[in-house]
């Protein structure tokens, strides 16, 4: 196949502009700030304790746990949704729908106060539940609209966009955050700007995810004729991708080592901000320092991904993944012992050159490795619920060793297992790859 137009190329990868906001505003940096701010008053002893609907957790825990049950239930509901999606060709239905939940949702935001600790929870979920999901159908569009000797430079420049586009938007609320006076945000209520910042995420998720369903082809409504028994339709299409998968090692052991790394990578992007606050920069008056830091990987992370891009052309796209793993390895090692600003920095800095780099060869490799078929979303399906589960157990791991140790810091070495044991299994796939 050829690659599309450059318009639609360009507008494929806007979405990363679009929603990488929620992923660095929500996920990264203020959100989980701000929530460890305003759940931490009261707990003297450190212990950072938070009342969820009359049941006590650890602040930090509870935002895993409920991230946990967000990606089961993206994990269950995609392959159906992929499925049926892929049936009456109308994903980009789906992308729409999903992007609406997740924009909306980082907006209702704005109304979350110190004593609205549910709501906020809620919300949050309810917002990552809404930017998973989007992203079933919008890397499903890769292998559409690209062909494989441009996929690499496509998933970069998308990934790209989206740390340029979020840094950009962080930038702003952090402006509007030290210098609230500027903007005429003068309130008694000192949560104000930073709710503000929920406010314009989802502003700037759904605004500029415009451009992406303008462009993104839409099948005629011959291909979109609702068939029956869609429900049906969908399960046989998945089990004739589980067939296919048993017929393919390479796939099929890169899925392994995706799942394995993904255990440490998704979960350490998921729980930064929450370690960083409470084992780096504690204090108030700190946390400019911290959301400059969060900043400053994204800004490496741009970099990172250009570079491996370029750098997979060289050596191949798995050797690039077990450099990187490995990398990860030596950085999840240094976190435990980390114990100054200064060593945070330049740990931050690491993260950031491996953090992009990964994503987009990840999402560029498997589409690579995929067979000659119309339903790609039902392969990126599992593709996402692999993902997805990985990151069940990666965020139900770090929070429960957190909450059953006393200590955030002693949950990251759960990370260090997974990636040693995804590192044994790049190697597995590198050696299929030299088969073929």
């Amino acid at each position: 196949m050829q690659t599309a137009s450059k318009k639609v190329v360009n507008g494929w990868a806007m979405y990363d502009w679009a929603n990488s906001v929620y992923n660095l505003v929500i996920t990264t940096t203020i959100f989980p700030a701000y929530y460890v701010g305003i759940t931490q008053i009261g707990n003297s002893n450190g212990e950072h304790k938070v009342n969820f609907f009359g049941r006590e957790f650890v602040n930090t825990t509870l935002l895993d746990y409920a991230l946990s049950i967000v990606f089961l239930i993206v994990a269950i509901s995609s392959p159906i949704l992929s499925s049926i999606a892929d049936y009456r060709r109308n994903k980009k239905v789906y992308l729409t729908a999903f992007s609406i939940v997740g924009s909306v949702s980082c907006a209702a935001l704005f109304f979350f106060y110190p004593d609205k600790i549910e709501y906020g929870v809620i919300i949050y979920a309810i917002a990552a539940l809404g930017y998973w999901g989007s992203l079933v159908f919008y890397n499903s569009y890769l292998p559409d609209i690209a062909a494989p000797g441009d996929q690499d430079k496509i998933s970069a420049r998308g990934y790209t966009l989206g740390y340029i586009g979020s840094v950009l938007l962080q930038i702003i609320c952090f402006v509007i955050i030290v210098k609230p006076a500027f903007f005429g945000l003068v309130s008694e209520d000192k949560t104000l700007p930073v709710r503000v910042s929920f406010l314009l995420t989802g502003l700037w998720w759904i605004g500029f995810a415009q451009i992406t369903l303008r462009v993104l082809p839409l099948p005629s409504k011959k291909e979109r004729q609702e068939k029956k028994n869609v429900l049906t339709n969908g399960f046989k299409e998945l089990g004739i991708v589980f067939r296919q998968l048993k017929q393919m090692p390479v796939l099929k052991r890169f899925l392994l080592s995706f799942f394995l790394y993904s255990m440490g990578v998704q979960t350490i992007m998921l729980v930064a901000a929450g370690f960083s606050k409470k084992e780096i920069f504690p204090a108030p008056e700190d946390e400019p320092k911290l959301l400059f830091t969060l900043i400053l990987i994204q800004l490496v992370a741009i970099a990172g991904a250009i570079a491996m891009s370029r750098l997979s052309k060289r050596i191949g796209n798995i050797q690039v993944l077990i450099i990187t793993v490995c990398i990860w390895i030596a950085v999840c090692i240094w976190a435990y012992y980390v114990q100054t600003q200064m060593q945070f920095y330049i740990l931050a800095s690491c993260v950031g050159l491996i953090m992009g780099g990964i994503q987009s060869m990840s999402r560029s490799t498997y589409s690579k490795f995929l067979p000659e078929t119309k339903d790609t979303t039902s392969f990126f399906s599992f593709y996402d619920v692999t993902e997805k589960i990985a990151l069940v157990i990666g965020l139900f791991s770090f929070g429960f060793l957190e909450e059953f140790t006393g200590s955030i810091r002693n949950s990251v070495l759960v990370l260090i297992a997974f990636f040693a044991a995804a590192l044994i299994a790049l190697f597995y796939t590198r050696q299929a790859v030299r088969r073929e």
